[in-house]
Protein backbone atom coordinates (compact mmCIF):
# COMPACT_ATOMS: atom_id res chain seq x y z
CA UNK A 1 0.00 0.00 0.00
CA UNK A 2 3.53 1.96 -0.37
CA UNK A 3 1.78 5.93 -2.12
CA UNK A 4 -1.78 4.54 -1.67
CA UNK A 5 -4.06 7.58 -0.46
CA UNK A 6 -5.84 6.40 2.26
CA UNK A 7 -9.27 7.74 4.20
CA UNK A 8 -10.01 6.57 7.57
CA UNK A 9 -13.42 6.81 9.09
CA UNK A 10 -13.79 10.55 7.71
CA UNK A 11 -16.87 12.38 8.94
CA UNK A 12 -18.23 15.74 7.99
CA UNK A 13 -20.49 17.92 9.13
CA UNK A 14 -22.04 21.71 9.20
CA UNK A 15 -24.31 23.03 11.56
CA UNK A 16 -24.74 19.25 12.62
CA UNK A 17 -26.25 18.06 9.64
CA UNK A 18 -23.21 14.93 8.52
CA UNK A 19 -22.59 15.16 5.05
CA UNK A 20 -19.88 12.53 4.62
CA UNK A 21 -20.35 9.49 7.49
CA UNK A 22 -17.73 7.41 8.41
CA UNK A 23 -15.62 7.11 5.01
CA UNK A 24 -13.09 4.81 4.72
CA UNK A 25 -11.15 4.93 1.11
CA UNK A 26 -7.95 3.71 -0.09
CA UNK A 27 -6.88 4.82 -3.43
CA UNK A 28 -3.87 2.62 -5.02
CA UNK A 29 -0.79 4.26 -6.67
CA UNK A 30 -1.50 5.00 -10.31
CA UNK A 31 -5.47 4.46 -10.08
CA UNK A 32 -8.74 6.62 -9.76
CA UNK A 33 -11.77 6.74 -7.59
CA UNK A 34 -14.42 8.86 -9.16
CA UNK A 35 -16.44 10.68 -6.34
CA UNK A 36 -20.44 11.44 -7.76
CA UNK A 37 -23.60 12.55 -6.39
CA UNK A 38 -25.75 16.00 -6.78
CA UNK A 39 -24.60 19.10 -5.74
CA UNK A 40 -24.66 19.47 -2.00
CA UNK A 41 -23.74 16.19 -1.33
CA UNK A 42 -20.42 16.77 0.13
CA UNK A 43 -18.24 15.77 -3.29
CA UNK A 44 -15.82 19.14 -2.71
CA UNK A 45 -15.87 18.89 0.79
CA UNK A 46 -14.52 15.66 1.14
CA UNK A 47 -11.98 16.74 -1.49
CA UNK A 48 -11.33 19.89 0.70
CA UNK A 49 -10.76 18.33 3.95
CA UNK A 50 -8.28 15.36 2.15
CA UNK A 51 -6.46 18.65 0.75
CA UNK A 52 -6.36 20.65 4.09
CA UNK A 53 -8.52 23.27 2.66
CA UNK A 54 -12.09 22.68 4.68
CA UNK A 55 -13.10 25.61 5.64
CA UNK A 56 -14.03 26.78 9.59
CA UNK A 57 -17.85 26.20 9.54
CA UNK A 58 -17.18 22.86 8.51
CA UNK A 59 -16.18 20.03 10.97
CA UNK A 60 -14.00 17.02 10.56
CA UNK A 61 -13.14 13.64 12.28
CA UNK A 62 -11.09 10.88 10.67
CA UNK A 63 -6.92 10.27 9.31
CA UNK A 64 -5.85 11.21 5.98
CA UNK A 65 -2.63 9.25 5.28
CA UNK A 66 -0.21 9.22 2.18
CA UNK A 67 1.36 5.76 2.25
CA UNK A 68 2.28 5.70 5.78
CA UNK A 69 2.56 8.99 6.53
CA UNK A 70 -0.88 10.52 8.37
CA UNK A 71 -0.81 14.18 6.82
CA UNK A 72 -4.09 14.93 8.67
CA UNK A 73 -2.81 18.34 10.61
CA UNK A 74 -0.52 19.32 8.22
CA UNK A 75 -1.06 22.74 6.15
CA UNK A 76 -2.07 22.37 2.90
CA UNK A 77 1.45 22.88 1.46
CA UNK A 78 3.42 19.94 3.76
CA UNK A 79 0.78 17.07 2.74
CA UNK A 80 2.32 16.48 -0.41
CA UNK A 81 -0.92 16.10 -2.11
CA UNK A 82 -1.44 17.66 -5.84
CA UNK A 83 -4.81 19.68 -6.90
CA UNK A 84 -6.67 20.58 -10.01
CA UNK A 85 -9.49 22.38 -9.58
CA UNK A 86 -12.39 23.67 -12.54
CA UNK A 87 -10.20 27.03 -13.22
CA UNK A 88 -6.70 26.58 -13.94
CA UNK A 89 -5.54 29.42 -11.95
CA UNK A 90 -2.51 30.56 -13.44
CA UNK A 91 -0.89 33.46 -12.18
CA UNK A 92 -1.67 35.97 -14.72
CA UNK A 93 1.64 38.60 -13.95
CA UNK A 94 3.86 35.92 -14.63
CA UNK A 95 5.14 34.00 -17.64
CA UNK A 96 3.97 30.31 -18.33
CA UNK A 97 7.83 29.09 -17.56
CA UNK A 98 7.25 31.41 -14.00
CA UNK A 99 4.02 30.14 -13.67
CA UNK A 100 5.77 26.51 -13.68
CA UNK A 101 8.59 27.33 -11.71
CA UNK A 102 6.58 28.17 -9.26
CA UNK A 103 5.83 24.46 -8.45
CA UNK A 104 8.91 23.84 -8.62
CA UNK A 105 10.12 22.67 -4.59
CA UNK A 106 12.41 25.49 -2.93
CA UNK A 107 15.21 23.02 -2.57
CA UNK A 108 15.95 23.18 -6.00
CA UNK A 109 17.60 26.23 -6.31
CA UNK A 110 20.01 26.60 -9.50
CA UNK A 111 18.95 28.41 -12.31
CA UNK A 112 20.06 25.76 -14.54
CA UNK A 113 17.89 22.74 -12.96
CA UNK A 114 15.06 24.96 -12.57
CA UNK A 115 15.19 26.16 -16.43
CA UNK A 116 15.60 22.50 -17.29
CA UNK A 117 13.01 21.26 -15.19
CA UNK A 118 10.45 24.03 -16.83
CA UNK A 119 12.07 23.08 -20.39
CA UNK A 120 10.61 19.02 -19.56
CA UNK A 121 7.49 20.06 -18.44
CA UNK A 122 7.03 22.39 -21.67
CA UNK A 123 7.73 19.08 -23.70
CA UNK A 124 5.92 16.60 -22.26
CA UNK A 125 2.89 19.58 -22.80
CA UNK A 126 3.51 19.48 -26.03
CA UNK A 127 4.45 23.50 -25.63
CA UNK A 128 8.36 23.77 -26.18
CA UNK A 129 9.36 27.31 -26.43
CA UNK A 130 6.46 28.40 -24.73
CA UNK A 131 8.51 29.92 -21.63
CA UNK A 132 8.30 33.32 -21.97
CA UNK A 133 4.32 33.54 -23.44
CA UNK A 134 1.67 35.39 -21.77
CA UNK A 135 -0.97 32.96 -20.26
CA UNK A 136 -3.38 35.30 -21.50
CA UNK A 137 -2.41 33.92 -25.24
CA UNK A 138 -2.99 30.34 -24.36
CA UNK A 139 -6.08 28.25 -25.08
CA UNK A 140 -8.00 26.96 -22.80
CA UNK A 141 -6.65 23.66 -23.68
CA UNK A 142 -2.91 25.24 -23.08
CA UNK A 143 -3.59 26.62 -19.94
CA UNK A 144 -5.32 23.32 -18.53
CA UNK A 145 -1.79 21.70 -19.73
CA UNK A 146 0.14 24.14 -17.83
CA UNK A 147 -2.02 24.08 -14.78
CA UNK A 148 -1.53 20.00 -14.64
CA UNK A 149 2.27 20.22 -15.06
CA UNK A 150 2.94 23.08 -12.78
CA UNK A 151 1.36 20.95 -10.33
CA UNK A 152 3.33 18.00 -10.92
CA UNK A 153 6.77 19.55 -10.44
CA UNK A 154 5.59 19.77 -6.97
CA UNK A 155 6.69 16.29 -6.92
CA UNK A 156 3.17 15.40 -5.09
CA UNK A 157 2.57 11.43 -3.74
CA UNK A 158 -1.12 12.11 -4.79
CA UNK A 159 -3.49 14.34 -7.12
CA UNK A 160 -7.13 15.43 -6.49
CA UNK A 161 -9.17 16.66 -8.88
CA UNK A 162 -11.99 18.98 -8.02
CA UNK A 163 -14.17 19.21 -11.59
CA UNK A 164 -11.04 20.20 -13.48
CA UNK A 165 -12.13 19.34 -17.03
CA UNK A 166 -15.88 20.80 -16.55
CA UNK A 167 -14.98 23.87 -18.14
CA UNK A 168 -13.39 22.85 -21.32
CA UNK A 169 -15.46 21.95 -24.28
CA UNK A 170 -16.21 18.24 -25.66
CA UNK A 171 -13.10 17.60 -27.83
CA UNK A 172 -10.55 19.34 -25.03
CA UNK A 173 -12.31 17.83 -22.09
CA UNK A 174 -12.05 14.52 -24.25
CA UNK A 175 -7.78 15.19 -24.86
CA UNK A 176 -6.78 16.51 -21.25
CA UNK A 177 -8.74 14.13 -19.53
CA UNK A 178 -6.92 11.45 -21.03
CA UNK A 179 -3.38 13.85 -20.73
CA UNK A 180 -4.32 13.99 -17.12
CA UNK A 181 -4.94 10.44 -16.28
CA UNK A 182 -2.13 9.46 -18.19
CA UNK A 183 0.35 11.02 -16.83
CA UNK A 184 -0.70 9.87 -13.48
CA UNK A 185 -0.57 6.57 -14.03
CA UNK A 186 2.76 7.47 -15.34
CA UNK A 187 3.75 8.79 -12.25
CA UNK A 188 2.07 6.36 -9.92
CA UNK A 189 -0.32 8.68 -8.52
CA UNK A 190 -3.52 8.06 -6.29
CA UNK A 191 -6.42 10.25 -8.43
CA UNK A 192 -9.01 10.90 -6.13
CA UNK A 193 -11.82 12.56 -9.04
CA UNK A 194 -14.79 14.65 -8.38
CA UNK A 195 -17.18 15.15 -11.28
CA UNK A 196 -20.89 15.07 -12.66
CA UNK A 197 -19.85 13.38 -16.31
CA UNK A 198 -20.06 10.04 -16.50
CA UNK A 199 -18.00 10.50 -19.34
CA UNK A 200 -15.20 11.57 -16.94
CA UNK A 201 -15.99 8.78 -14.52
CA UNK A 202 -15.73 6.60 -17.26
CA UNK A 203 -12.23 7.77 -18.05
CA UNK A 204 -10.97 7.89 -15.05
CA UNK A 205 -11.49 3.79 -15.51
CA UNK A 206 -11.75 3.01 -12.13
CA UNK A 207 -14.02 2.57 -8.53
CA UNK A 208 -17.05 4.92 -8.29
CA UNK A 209 -17.87 6.69 -5.24
CA UNK A 210 -21.66 8.01 -4.80
CA UNK A 211 -22.19 10.32 -1.77
CA UNK A 212 -25.84 11.06 -1.01
CA UNK A 213 -28.00 14.28 -1.60
CA UNK A 214 -27.50 16.03 1.64
CA UNK A 215 -27.30 20.08 1.51
CA UNK A 216 -23.94 20.80 1.90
Amino acid sequence: MTNALIIRSATISIGGRILVSNLNLVVEPGTAVTIMGPSGSGKSTLIAFIGGHLDRPFHATGRVLVGERDVTELPPERRGIGMLFQDDLLFPHLSVGANLAFGLPASKKDRRVRRAHVAQALEEAELSGFEERDPATLSGGQRARIALMRTLLAAPKALLLDEPFSKLDSELRRDFRRFVFDRATADRLPVLLVTHDPDDAAAANGEILTLGPQVE
